[in-house]
């Protein structure tokens, strides 16, 4: 799963990678540690033209009664997306890039606690996640929504955790969004072993409202 990541570049930077409108209401960053639930910048595309604009992440289906009190949908795995009843027509018809620094994962120590690992690209300063998104109505409440397609990991990832976020290549963006006919699911497979790198990190990022850079440099041999 991806349960954290980091956007570390401005919101114009990213407006300008993914040849986006921007939103006047981005998150502000950077964020070294971007948490399930809160606004997260995604890049949808509409008649060809592409917005990059705030979505809860954490996916809501429409028939969902409240916010809370609820699966949190924030990771939606590529083997069932297409047949999963709360994503099927997300998939089809509503899909998203999230864009992000890096993301976090965590092995066990041999007490049993939680290591964390950041995981960032080899080349470049950042990923484009798969996502999905959905908007959720209810009593007067209205949320844009998004979650984060996951996949098997591959082989250098798998010594962390045993899946990874869908990553999807620039040259492939425009078929990801819509913008280059049919041919998506091709793209949900793991990033090639080169394209990623990790390093451990301070257990400081456990911390839900825990931020800051420091997070993300290489843990110290004697921290």
């Amino acid at each position: 799963m991806c349960g954290r990541f980091a956007i570390t570049l401005p919101d114009d930077a990213m407006a300008r990678a993914f040849a986006a409108t921007p939103a006047n209401d981005l998150p502000p960053g950077p964020r070294f540690n971007v948490c399930p639930t809160t606004p997260v910048a995604c890049v949808t595309s509409r008649d060809g033209t592409r917005q990059i604009g705030p979505m809860r992440w954490g996916f809501l289906p429409r028939w969902y009664k409240a916010e809370t009190g609820v699966p949190l949908l924030i990771n939606a795995r590529a083997e069932t997306l297409a047949t999963k009843p709360a994503f099927a027509e997300a998939a089809r018809l509503r899909r998203c890039l999230i864009p992000a620094s890096g993301f976090f994962e965590w092995t066990k120590g041999k007490d049993g606690s939680r290591l964390p690992w950041y995981i960032f690209p080899s080349q470049g300063e950042m990923l484009a996640f798969a996502g999905i998104w959905q908007i959720w109505e209810h009593e007067g409440r209205r949320h844009v929504t998004c979650a984060i397609v996951t996949c098997a990991a591959n082989s250098r990832i798998a010594a962390i955790h045993h899946r990874m976020p869908v990553i999807v290549p620039p040259e492939d963006w425009a078929l990801w969004l819509g913008e280059a006919g049919h041919g998506a699911a091709r793209l949900m497979k793991p990033a090639p072993d080169t394209a990623l790198q990790f390093h451990r990190v301070h257990t400081r990022v456990n911390a839900n409202r825990a931020d800051g850079p420091d997070l993300l440099a290489p843990l110290s041999p004697e921290a």
